[in-house]
């Protein structure tokens, strides 16, 4: 049986970290046809293609990806069999690569990755920005998983999917009321001014329905994208905010706010998107399932 050659490896690992043939070669102290030669024969040993040429860039494929997880593995180890004899083991560990919308809530977030944040198997890499910035990091494969609060746009040539991990009813929140004294929805807001979440989010959208429907015109103290500041504004202002509970779960958990009343027919939807692969990541896998049977 024919059995991989690590050097072959060693140069495809320096290769995924220098970005260019060139800056690994210099490197490595070997000309570039030398590296480009092994890179080759490691391909044709794997039967895949592990980089793909954008420019002067070498981008990574999935095959490639996961070929560096497994390089980066095995050259940690050869690091972690040092610490250990020096006696400082080290644990080996699988990364997960997660990005979120910068706007999404925290909490929810922290549902999600609950299950594997006291892992000492797992290494999390978390990252932010917004849909367009984390969908293009998953497409080049280095991201695993996007956390949003709409799922990716319908296209048939996509490979990208979004499951569903959650509905979260949204409610009114505020201060607590003074003795004896009730919110009533929708009159009150023709009086009481409310935080709400921008023009172009679903819940802003089904929530100004509402208001319509019932020819309430609010007095609008804030429009807020960011659910850590929507947060922080729930708690500061006072009036009301529109806002998902888990949210402001601390809050309401200390009394410092109070929920007034759900509003029925709006809600906050959680996804987890991710790319069709030939390898998924199997942390994916079992936070995906976890999210399933939840919702069960």
């Amino acid at each position: 049986m024919t059995r991989l050659n690590y050097q072959h490896l060693r140069y495809f690992w320096a290769i995924a970290h220098a970005g260019t043939l060139t800056r690994a070669a210099a490197q490595l102290n070997l000309s570039q046809s030398a590296v480009s030669v092994q890179l080759g024969t490691l391909e044709a040993k794997l039967g895949h293609r592990l980089f793909e040429r954008t420019g002067k860039q070498l981008v990574l494929t999935e095959a490639g990806r996961i070929a560096l997880d497994y390089a980066d593995t095995v050259f940690a180890a050869g690091d972690e069999l040092l610490s250990t004899l020096a006696g400082r083991p080290r644990a080996n560990r699988q990364t997960l690569r997660v990005g979120a919308i910068a706007t999404l809530s925290r909490n929810f977030q922290m549902e999600f990755l609950r299950p594997i944040i006291d892992r000492a198997d797992v290494a999390l890499v978390l990252r932010s920005g917004s849909m367009a910035e984390l969908l293009a990091l998953i497409k080049a494969h280095a991201l695993d998983v996007v956390l949003a609060n709409s799922p990716a746009r319908r296209d048939p040539r996509s490979d990208l999917r979004s499951h569903l991990l959650s509905r979260q009813p949204v409610s009114l929140v505020g201060r607590p009321l003074k003795k004896g004294k009730r919110f009533r929805f929708p009159q009150d807001l023709k009086t009481v001014p409310i935080v709400l979440p921008s023009l172009d989010s679903d819940v802003r959208i089904a929530f100004d329905r509402i208001l319509d429907d019932a020819g309430i015109h609010p007095l609008v103290q804030a429009e807020v994208d960011d659910m850590a500041m929507l947060r922080v504004i729930a708690r500061e202002s006072d009036g009301v905010t529109l806002v998902p509970p888990i949210v402001v779960r601390d809050e309401l958990a200390a009394g410092t706010l109070i929920e007034y009343c759900p509003v029925s027919g709006v809600e906050e939807r959680f996804y987890a998107i991710v790319q069709r692969r030939r390898f998924p990541n199997p942390i994916v896998t079992e936070l995906l399932s976890r999210g399933a049977e939840r919702r069960r």
